[in-house]
């Protein structure tokens, strides 16, 4: 019987077969209240029966079951004897494991379909009973066209006749759609209704359990050493920082480097907010130990104008701040990071491919191997969303909590070609009108990410009656669920001419502002 004091213990295991919907899927069950986690489907049968889940669930992919060499389930899963719900590829390689037939479908389905119920099944009614719940997201080229003995269709669609399957005895389940998007109106309650239901998962992983547990593993992994922390301002670190606090106190030195390539007062920004946490009761006192290192950021930088070779310069760089700040703190044993789950999926990619490096990321991680230094990563078992919901519960405002995304390398990756300090300054007092004005028309929390972008081009402008001769400002607003993929933000032109007139007027170095309406893909989301 699983240990009722562990949050962990009640949990399910999702095997990605390379959806992109993978990380998703483990979203959705933990907003359920069930801890689960993603191996990749390669992984060993000892590691699946190691892990002992109370559940599995097997994620779609890109390839098709009707060719050879393409991924299958591990028989170690079903002799689990635990539920089993496949999901597009994960169905279709599950019935043709047990006998059943998939072929390829005459036209690919991908969007909206509706389904209705062929067969009793509480699992479906989960999904039907819900007003709307018969509209689902489908995405695929194979189907299931012959059931596997002892299954019965539970569901179909206009292009998938077995749209869902299932054998209560065994209790496996299938569905040819996807209940972890929101565009299928009733997956959560599908999910939950699997996981809850099905798999007898109390629901025991929500922030107040999750804190409590964190700071337990932090109690008892870092004991009275002390902690040195790199604090950017961002929301992982940020939580870090707000966790910690709680769990050793004094024992934690928080380093904040100003790299010269912060958003407008950021330094004050921060500091207030842990200020009003402290002041609240919220948090003990932090300790924060400012760096003034713009000029030995822009020295490194200057002549430099390729992204890449920009990004490994702030990175480079930062380190050696870091190293340096932190060599001078007394009797710290252990490096926090902010590490959260996806950095820990994405290190362990399956044989089977790799993904290409579009570019490179800008992290604190190659510090461990140059100073003596063990690790401490509260936060690398959650997912950003988790991350906010404990910064929220731990007292951190939600003006710092729920802040758009902030590059690594920060307005480093935002200022085309060489970085200069003018470029800079400049670039700072636009992309804070820009938040300013999406603050104040209330556009803020309706765009996923949003910024500007200094392009070094010299454009003509009149401001009154004088010529004007400088840069351009772009200016960046996406909407996204995962920023995998990501489409332009259609904000009114009122508003973007309301913007581009307060930076064309407020800033002498700007003569004009344009707007990206580019979607990832082909685009990025930002620029470098």
């Amino acid at each position: 019987m699983p240990d009722r004091n562990d949050i962990h213990a009640q949990r399910l295991l999702i095997v990605d077969f390379g959806s992109q919907y993978t990380q998703l899927i483990a979203r959705r069950v933990r907003e359920c209240g069930v801890y689960c986690e993603i191996y990749p489907f390669d992984v060993s049968a000892g590691a699946i029966i190691e892990f002992a889940p109370m559940g599995v669930i097997l994620s779609g992919g890109p390839e098709s079951v009707t060719e050879q060499s393409t991924p299958r389930i591990d028989q170690s899963i079903f002799d689990l004897d635990v539920p089993v719900l496949g999901i597009c590829y994960g169905m279709q390689a599950m019935a043709q494991q047990f006998g059943g037939r998939v072929s390829q479908s005459d036209l690919r389905e991908f969007g909206y379909a509706q389904v209705q119920a062929e067969s009793h099944s509480a699992f479906i009614g989960a999904l039907l009973n819900v007003a709307g719940g018969d509209d689902v997201w489908m995405s695929h080229g194979d189907k299931v066209t012959e059931l596997p003995p002892d299954f019965v269709c539970t569901a179909s669609s206009g292009s998938a006749p077995i749209a869902a399957m299932e054998c209560a005895e065994k209790q496996l389940f299938g569905v040819q759609f996807h209940p972890e998007v929101t565009h299928t109106k009733a997956g959560y309650e599908l999910l939950s209704y699997f996981a809850r239901e099905i798999c007898s998962c109390e629901g025991s992983w929500t922030p107040a359990n999750i804190v409590e547990d964190a700071i337990a593993r932090v109690r008892e992994q870092v004991g009275d050493d002390n902690v040195v922390l790199g604090l950017s301002g961002g929301v992982d670190s940020s939580v870090v920082a707000a966790l910690l606090a709680r769990a050793i106190g004094s024992q934690l030195t928080c380093i904040f480097v100003d790299n010269g390539l912060l958003r407008k007062d950021e330094k004050g920004e921060v500091e207030a907010a842990f200020n009003n946490a402290i002041n609240a009761g919220e948090m003990p006192p932090l300790d924060i130990l400012t760096i003034d290192a713009e000029t030995e950021f822009l020295g490194k930088l200057k002549g430099v104008d390729d992204p890449e070779a920009k990004r490994k310069a702030i990175g480079s760089t930062f380190i050696d701040v870091f190293e340096r700040e932190a060599q001078r703190l007394e009797d710290v044993k252990w490096l926090a990071q902010g590490t959260i789950y996806p950095d820990v999926i994405e290190s362990a990619a399956s044989k089977y491919g790799k993904a290409h490096v579009i570019k490179s990321h800008h992290n604190v991680g190659g510090l461990p191997d140059r100073m003596a230094m063990e690790l401490v990563e509260p936060l690398r078992e959650l997912f950003k969303d988790e991350v906010r919901k404990i910064g929220l519960h731990l007292g951190l405002p939600e003006s710092l909590i729920m802040r758009h995304p902030f590059p690594g390398p920060g307005l480093g990756v935002r200022i085309l070609g060489e970085i200069k300090k003018d470029y800079a300054d400049v670039l700072r007092e636009a992309d804070a009108i820009f938040i300013e004005e999406l603050r104040n028309a209330e556009l803020y929390s309706q765009v996923s990410q949003a910024f500007a972008v200094y392009l070094p081009v010299k454009s003509v402008g009149v401001v009154g009656d004088a010529r004007r001769y400088e840069h351009v400002i772009a200016l960046r607003a996406v909407e996204t669920i995962d920023f995998m993929t990501a489409r332009w933000a259609h904000l009114p032109y009122e508003f973007i001419e309301r913007v581009s007139n307060r930076i064309i007027n407020e800033i002498a170095a700007v003569s004009r502002v344009v707007y990206d309406v580019s979607s990832k893909p082909p685009a990025t989301i930002e620029w470098e």
